[in-house]
């Protein structure tokens, strides 16, 4: 079988009754912003949080009884490993999961908690999916691989017929890459349904594997990445053979500028999307020249980011944006300090949020003290501003750039 667009058409019929119809919105601030008609595809709010059940709904119904009876099994980072489990209980099919070492908890426990067994194993999918193979080998059971199927790419590609139903006159859809089968069926699903629409994808500049093979030049690949759901060294060849005829171009985005643009959803629209959906607006930000005076959709294709990554991407986005400072003084060791420089601060309108008075450390002369004061204020004009009045009253402070 080979991903074709009356696979894709007959999948999306397929998987429509238990598959829910996201919304298209208009991201009105980034678009304020960024100065280019920019709407958001919400995958995020797909079964567990991102396109992927699409994917793993669409294989499983085409599961024999005696292959449903037998178990599935699934190599994941994640988002591949809850569609899986949420589907395959959902239909009483046995599932088992094997995670690389060092993914995120919340996505273990999420995907225990749909159903299935998790097995860790691995430091990322290319060293586990070897694993997998064997135990399915060993085991009877039937693997379903995240991207390099055609049945999964098909339910994936229901993402742009779905986009087109509900926003037809889009000129661009940019669609994040990892192993390249949701950004294959969208293509393909979209170029079927309008030819001149163009696509393009956006990668982690740690793991552009695609965007390499697509411009046929080197790529170093990094250690880690924010993207961890498109992390993926080596994407299927029938997947690239796809992107080759139907993308018209690939881009990649540091991590600095994926965490940027994480933060910047957040802020500006108030959804929480992760890593791989980041690189997308990464991806949009950096070239935006390209997309002005065009209708452009982008694919918020996962929301499943952990927690304690969350809070500090947003502590460190704050701190950017200069709403949330730390100021450090050398002081005299003297009463009233610390009630001067509250009130100088306060009167400017900004709020104390973490004081540390520290007189032991040897950084310091015996009679003075160091004192690290955190602020939130308006933005950094504002913070500049408390500066000089903090200078002008005779203190010695410096902003110290560092993440609180």
């Amino acid at each position: 079988m080979e991903l074709t667009p009356d696979l894709i058409r007959s999948t999306y019929d397929a998987i429509k009754p238990a598959t829910t119809r996201t919304p298209v919105v208009k991201a009105a601030r980034l678009s304020l912003h960024l100065g280019i008609d920019l709407y958001l595809k919400l995958e995020n709010l797909q079964h567990t949080n991102a396109f992927k059940a699409r994917g793993a709904l669409a294989k499983l119904l085409t599961l024999s009884e005696a292959e449903r009876a037998a178990g599935v099994i699934a190599c994941s980072a994640g988002n591949h490993a809850q569609g899986v489990a949420y589907h395959a209980t959902r239909l009483g099919i046995p599932s088992t999961i094997v995670m690389p070492e060092g993914t995120p908890f919340n996505k273990v426990k999420r995907t225990e908690e749909f159903g299935a067994e998790v097995v860790l194993h691995g430091r990322g999918f290319d060293e586990s999916v070897q694993f997998t193979l064997d135990m399915a080998r060993d085991k009877g059971m039937t693997f379903i691989h995240p991207f390099d199927d055609p049945v999964v790419a098909a339910g994936q590609g229901s993402v742009a017929l779905e986009m087109l139903e509900q926003e037809p006159d889009l000129d661009t859809i940019v669609v994040p890459i990892g192993g390249g089968g949701l950004i294959a069926g969208m293509a393909m699903a979209a170029k079927s349904v309008k030819p001149e629409i163009e696509i393009v994808g956006a990668q982690a500049e740690n793991f552009d594997a695609v965007r390499a093979r697509f411009y046929q030049v080197p790529t170093e690949f990094g250690a880690m990445t924010l993207a961890e759901g498109i992390a993926v060294k080596e994407p299927a060849e029938a997947n690239l053979a796809i992107i080759s005829r139907y993308v018209d171009r690939v881009d990649s985005a540091s991590e600095a500028e994926i965490e940027d643009a994480i933060f910047d959803i957040l802020s500006d629209e108030k959804l929480v999307c992760e890593g791989a959906a980041g690189a997308g607006l990464a991806v949009i930000k950096k070239h935006r020249d390209r997309f002005k005076g065009k209708k452009v959709g982008l694919v918020i294709c996962g929301g499943n980011i952990d927690s304690r990554l969350l809070s500090t991407l947003i502590l460190r986005g704050l701190m950017r944006d200069g709403r949330i400072a730390r100021l450090t003084f050398e002081i005299d060791d003297t009463p009233g300090q610390l009630s001067n420089i509250s009130r100088i601060i306060g009167d400017a309108g900004a709020n104390v949020i973490e004081v540390i008075h520290q007189r032991m450390m040897q950084s310091v002369s015996l009679k003075r003290a160091e004192l690290d004061v955190v602020i939130e204020a308006r933005d950094k004009e504002h913070v500049q501003a408390i500066l000089a009045k903090l200078s002008d009253a005779g203190f010695a402070v410096r902003l110290d750039a560092d993440p609180v």
